[in-house]
């Protein structure tokens, strides 16, 4: 499917999350009611205790708890609550599971992830322990379109941070943090303008 970015309309932005929130909490931040480019409409999670519910219905957005169960029931009801909702571009902040190849095509061009690593280099779980155990001198996080591989579709924002020397795990992923919360935005942006594409669809600028 082509993306259908710019839509010269709000776009109406879902976002799925299973922890607390804190990249949804930008998103919100940016993409608010009176923002025109889009609007965060619809927050999933596969967890009903997630702290990410409670921020978005503090925010007035709709939020929905999804069981996972074995992944199918989730991704049918979680496109039946999409599609109701009119949602244009789904956004994984922080969402621990892997979507199935069918759900990845059904919102080719449309669903985005963020991932606390320089892609390509350390995909999958524990990325910050993976790059202290490579012993590099710096890290960062991508926001990339989302194929059918883990953390492999085409990169639209990435932001750097250092490694210190004195760093464990939660240090270096807080220093990461930080830089999440301005690429997510970021990222939301250019694809909503039409200036990031599917790799098949790039375009300059």
């Amino acid at each position: 499917m082509t993306t259908p970015f710019p839509l010269g309309r709000p776009a109406r932005i879902a976002v799925l999350a299973s922890g607390r929130g804190s990249n949804l909490e930008a998103l919100l931040a940016a993409f608010g009611p009176d923002e025109p480019l889009g609007r965060v409409a619809l927050v999933i999670s596969n967890r009903a205790s997630a702290p990410a519910l409670d921020k978005a219905r503090a925010a007035g957005v709709e939020a929905l708890h999804v069981a996972y169960g074995d992944g199918t029931t989730f991704e049918a009801e979680a496109g039946q609550a999409l599609d109701a909702a009119g949602i244009d571009l789904v956004c994984l902040a922080g969402f621990m599971r892997i979507l199935s190849p069918a759900f990845v095509r059904r919102y080719r061009g449309r669903l985005l992830n963020i991932h606390p690593s320089l892609l390509p280099a350390f995909r999958g779980l524990h990325a910050q322990r993976q790059a202290l155990e490579a012993g590099v001198r710096e890290s960062g996080c991508t926001v990339h379109f989302v194929d059918e591989g883990v953390d492999t579709g085409g990169m639209i924002v990435q932001r750097r941070v250092p490694v210190r020397a004195d760093d464990d795990e939660e240090t270096l992923a807080a220093r990461i943090r930080a830089e999440e919360h301005r690429a997510f935005p970021e990222a939301v942006r250019k694809v909503l303008t039409g200036r990031a594409r599917p790799p098949a669809e790039e375009v300059p600028g």
